[in-house]
């Protein structure tokens, strides 16, 4: 070799010594600083062009519009009691979702979270609904729906309505303050998603349906399919019957959908894999169920000791409209066809007692019934899609997308900590060196000779 090859060859070294230096950097014991940071979940993902809108504190036409259809960004104070303005027809009924994101980090107690509720003009109570952090203590997107059903007592005819939303501090009381840790906490995020249901063509029946198969059957076993969640319900990913399979760290919350047709029937369940470690950690894992609309339909929370452990929402029965002259929310809200959205949540308490993961964690989907069609609407529902099904979100529940995979589970693994930073770049090192070597015996093979 001649004064360049030497020159190449020393650099290649230096370079060489100074990727090593970082690996073994990189590759400090768990105690260093650079490895104790948790990694941070993943925000909500808002929906994409969501409306920007701000609450106020009383029931008066200053309050912001809110439009069927349209999404709507807003904030919630730490002592927030604001109100929204609808204008609804008297015919129909109207769903309006609140979904409250709390800054990661935030304290929260079991009864931390939100109440909904939805009010005529004159200050008549519509209904309302409240959803709280649980057992977890973990702070994330809940969700609580207040509507106006056509055909009951109250709230009836077309004109303005008001979406009251409170936040719920740890005494149980909201708007007021106080001492909780929810009063102590800063601004949450809103995302609210307002929706109308058009009356039937004709008169349907009106008590819902006595005998359903309420029996649960065996969990399905097999083969698990990698399937990552999404981070909030416009990104919720698609899953259909079968055993999905991701990894989350404490935390994170994802979302799923799963299409139900009418006649249809969901069971699901949530395996949580061991973890190294002992301890007790309550509400570890909750797994919830919202309705198209993202209406409350069940929840269940598991407590772990680092051993394997499963939870399963209730029997719920086949979507049937009628169901909604029932009584139990779990009957009432399976009302109608479209995507149930499962949302999957690990508590950040995991963290301190079996790390920061990332931990398997199973779903186990099945859809029973025959579907048939729905009822006759006597207009469109609004958004338009909200309470049909397609082929394609069909086929799309079923098959492999975009980041499933055990390409991305190992990637997962490396960027959470399943294997040290330091021993990935060693590994990358490892090829590059071997990749570089490989070259140079071409480049070296293709040289005249003198």
């Amino acid at each position: 070799m001649g004064a360049r090859g030497g020159t190449a060859a020393r650099t290649r070294r230096r370079g060489l010594i100074l990727l090593l230096a970082l690996c073994v950097a990189l590759a400090l014991p768990a105690g260093a600083p650079a490895a104790a940071a948790p990694p941070v979940p993943a925000p909500y993902s808002f929906a994409p062009g969501a409306r920007g809108v701000t609450g106020v504190q009383r029931p008066t036409a200053d309050a912001a519009l809110l439009d069927p259809g349209r999404t709507y960004r807003s904030s919630l104070p730490r002592n927030g009691r604001l109100y929204y303005r609808l204008h609804l027809t008297a015919a129909g009924t109207a769903y309006v979702p609140v979904t409250a994101v709390p800054p990661a980090g935030t304290t929260v107690s079991a009864t931390d979270g939100i109440r909904v509720s939805l009010q005529d003009a004159k200050g008549t109570p519509c209904s309302y609904a409240s959803a709280r952090f649980g057992a977890g203590l973990s702070p994330r997107p809940v969700t609580a729906l207040a509507q106006r059903d056509t055909g009951k007592a109250l709230c009836q005819g077309g004109g303005t309505y008001y979406v009251l939303v409170e936040r719920l501090d740890s005494e149980g009381s909201g708007g007021s303050g106080g001492s909780g840790a929810a009063a102590r906490a800063g601004r949450w995020d809103l995302e609210i998603a307002p929706a109308t249901e058009p009356g039937l063509t004709r008169a349907g029946p009106t008590t819902a349906p006595q005998t359903w198969d309420s029996a649960t059957p065996e969990p399905l076993t097999g083969a698990a399919r990698e399937r990552a969640g999404g981070t909030g319900f416009t990104t919720a990913r698609p899953l259909g019957q079968g055993v999905w399979r991701t990894t989350l760290a404490p935390g994170e919350t994802r979302f799923y959908k799963v299409p139900l047709d009418w006649g249809q029937q969901l069971h699901a369940s949530a395996d949580l894999g061991g973890a190294p470690g002992h301890g007790y950690v309550g509400g570890a894992l909750n797994l919830s169920l919202h309705n198209p609309v993202r209406g409350y339909v069940d929840d269940t929370s598991l407590g772990y000791t680092g051993a394997p452990k499963s939870a399963a929402l209730a029997p719920l029965p086949p979507v049937e409209y009628a169901n909604r002259h029932a009584v139990p929310a779990a009957v009432t809200s399976v009302r109608f066809a479209g995507d149930y959205y499962l949302v999957v949540h690990l508590s950040a308490q995991l963290a301190g007692t079996f790390g920061q993961g990332p931990f398997d964690v199973t779903l186990r989907v099945r859809v029973g019934g025959r579907a048939h069609a729905g009822p006759g609407y006597a207009g469109r529902p609004v958004p338009d899609d909200v309470f049909t099904l397609t082929e394609q979100e069909r086929e799309a529940a079923a098959a492999p997308g975009p980041g499933d995979g055990t390409g991305n589970r190992a990637m997962r693994l490396v960027a959470v900590g399943g294997i040290g930073t330091g021993t990935a770049l060693l590994l990358l090192l490892g090829g590059w060196t071997v990749a570089a070597r490989r070259a140079h015996t071409r480049v070296s093979a293709q040289k005249p000779t003198a």
